[in-house]
């Protein structure tokens, strides 16, 4: 599969959430969605990220977007996790890679010198008609929603605000 890239139309996605219901792309018609892939619930960069994300969470919803995640690990996994940390937005099961893989967040990773294939931390900005506005390959686990934010703000300034703002 070729790269995704900025302009292009978000990949169908549909898998289980954390609390065992279908969730797929076309429940977030007409509405901009925050999709971020991260690699196992419970590691300290994935915790980061999604405790970022959930902290901010109202004012993505603010902002007309909805917050989902990605990742290999299992509904039940899931759940603890979300629990855990009380995450209010959908994580998606997808233990069999195909959402991964059609957005190109699966792929071969070298860590201590070994090749191995894992999740590729990537994050996804769609906005209401499902195109791709921005794609995050090099996240910022901490503050990944001001890493968000200020570049969402720049392109809409560097476009002299022909762009919609997507942040205010």
């Amino acid at each position: 599969m070729s790269e995704l890239g900025k302009g292009e139309k978000a990949p169908f996605f549909k898998g289980v959430n954390q609390n065992n219901e279908i969730i797929s792309l076309a429940d977030f018609k007409g509405k901009r969605l925050i999709l971020y892939f991260y690699p196992k619930d419970n590691t300290p960069g994935c915790t980061a990220e999604s405790c970022n994300l959930n902290e901010n969470y109202n004012i993505w919803l603010e902002k007309g977007y909805e917050v989902v995640g990605v990742s290999p690990d299992s509904v039940k996994s899931h759940q603890k996790f979300a629990d855990k940390f009380g995450l209010r937005f959908n994580l998606i099961a997808d233990t069999e890679k195909e959402i991964l893989k059609a957005y190109g967040a699966w792929g071969e990773k070298k860590m201590y010198g070994r090749t191995y294939m894992g999740v590729i931390r990537t994050t996804f900005v769609i906005n209401e008609d499902g195109v791709i506005e921005e794609i995050f390959s090099k996240v910022n686990t901490k503050n990944h929603t001001q890493q968000i934010i200020e570049t969402l703000n720049n392109l809409v300034n560097y476009n002299n605000g022909k762009r919609r703002s997507t942040t205010s």
